[in-house]
């Protein structure tokens, strides 16, 4: 597909649902006794390979119009033996998180995927997972999968100090933490995504949060509690509002609105990022839905400029440094980005596949060390193809460039885009973005 030069992008559009979020709604409404409502969830495939792994699992999950959906959950500890391997397609989240449901049950289970999720490591999460009593039975080379685990029958509460920053693995543990009895605490030396937490609150868990050093946080969880069906509406996922955003800042003129945006301070880095880079965006009819913070954000296009992002701001926006990099390359000035060694073990080598389309489209650029670093001109020329190596995300960032560089961008495959912005290519034609 390619996107060419644009003119000024306007209108007022709804991404898709949180994939954060859209993951959790599913998976405790399987861990709950009774029915959850969920609306507003998004309905990509990634998504809804973990609905087909809950009922697996033994929920009755139904779908009852666009993004409504009911669960009647089994209860913490009454998940059902699958009689088929659990696979999530390309969804990372998906795996890890369910390894940490799944992984503190009496049960068996093999967790399998597509080849690009073949290729990403699931140690990371299996580690602690082992700390509660849960059983390797077997992998594939490098503990990546197929993968099948066996769950103790007394799973014991840990103590867990998170040597990555990765809420994925944070909340394997919680999860597994919920079928222990006494309390399981992770320790992470970075504050990461805090879905899981506020999730765990929403439906009546026992969870206490408080500072640890300087950027860390300690969550405590008292095991084995009877969660309560609890409402949940899914706000609009930041990291798909990401594109749009960028793409309505680069392109000379435009004025949009993208509304229900997730406000939640620990996804908010590409934000306070873009509007420290001299972006026009404003922030307006702030509220709460489902104990987190939402917004409506209107962007128009800005002269932009480097700046030097922080490390200890990575876990707020590691999904959106692909796009991040474009707004960047026409940014005037150096955009240095640090500490992006988390990127490597994305959906592909996303710091890799970055670099290898800013080089292919023409940006100025070098990676040193785990900081990528962009120097940008006011402008990027354009060009092609851009390899995605199956990732979503590099697809639509490179689809984003092309609508204000000087020659169209073609990139090599937006196949992908459906796991997480099914949507992406209508809506970016209705804003008035030329993709064809």
């Amino acid at each position: 597909m390619t996107s060419r030069r644009s003119g000024a992008l306007a209108g007022t559009l709804t991404v898709p649902g949180d994939k954060s979020i859209s993951h959790r709604a599913l998976m405790f409404g399987l861990m709950t006794v009774g029915e959850t409502k969920i609306t507003g969830l998004l309905e990509g495939e990634d998504v809804l390979n973990t609905a087909k792994v809950c009922r697996q699992l033994g929920a009755k999950v139904e779908r009852t119009g666009p993004g409504a959906w009911t669960v009647h959950g089994v209860g913490v500890g009454g998940l059902h033996q699958p009689a088929e391997p659990l696979d999530f397609g390309n969804s990372g989240t998906g795996a890890r998180l369910m390894m940490g449901v799944v992984g503190a049950n009496p049960i068996r289970a093999t967790f399998d995927g597509d080849a690009s999720l073949r290729k990403r490591p699931m140690r990371r999460a299996l580690d602690p997972l082992e700390l509660f009593g849960l059983t390797v039975v077997a992998q594939a080379e490098g503990g990546r999968l197929p993968i099948t685990i066996e769950g103790p029958k007394n799973a014991i509460p840990v103590t867990y100090a998170s040597p990555v920053a990765s809420a994925q693995v944070k909340s394997a543990v919680l999860l597994a933490g919920l079928n222990a009895p006494g309390v399981t605490t992770v320790i992470e030396k970075e504050a990461t995504r805090d879905h899981t937490e506020r999730m765990l609150i929403h439906f009546g868990a026992d969870v206490t949060v408080t500072p640890e050093g300087e950027h860390g946080r300690r969550i405590a969880l008292v095991g084995q509690p009877e969660l309560k069906p609890a409402p949940v509406v899914v706000p609009a996922d930041p990291s798909s509002a990401a594109f749009p955003l960028v793409a309505a800042a680069i392109v000379p003129g435009s004025d949009v609105t993208i509304t229900g945006v997730m406000m939640n301070p620990l996804r908010t880095g590409l934000l306070t990022t873009l509007i420290e880079m001299g972006a026009d965006i404003q922030t307006l009819n702030a509220r709460v839905e489902s104990g987190e913070d939402v917004a409506d954000l209107r962007v128009r296009g800005s002269k932009l400029h480097g700046v030097d992002v922080p490390a200890h701001r990575a876990p707020s926006m590691i999904d959106e440094y692909p796009v991040l990099a474009v707004a960047a390359a026409f940014a005037i000035g150096t955009t240095r980005m640090r500490g992006l060694h988390e990127l490597r073990v994305k959906e592909s080598d996303r710091l890799a596949a970055v670099a290898a389309g800013l080089a292919v489209t023409g940006v100025d650029h070098v990676i040193e060390g785990d900081d990528l670093i962009v120097r940008g001109t006011g402008r990027a020329p354009g060009g092609g193809p851009v390899e995605t190596h199956m990732d979503h995300r590099i697809a639509m960032s490179f689809l984003v460039m092309g609508l204000a560089a000087d020659n169209p961008v073609t990139v090599d495959d937006t196949t992908f885009i459906a796991t997480s912005f099914p949507d992406f290519i209508p809506l970016m034609r209705r804003l008035g973005g030329e993709l064809s």
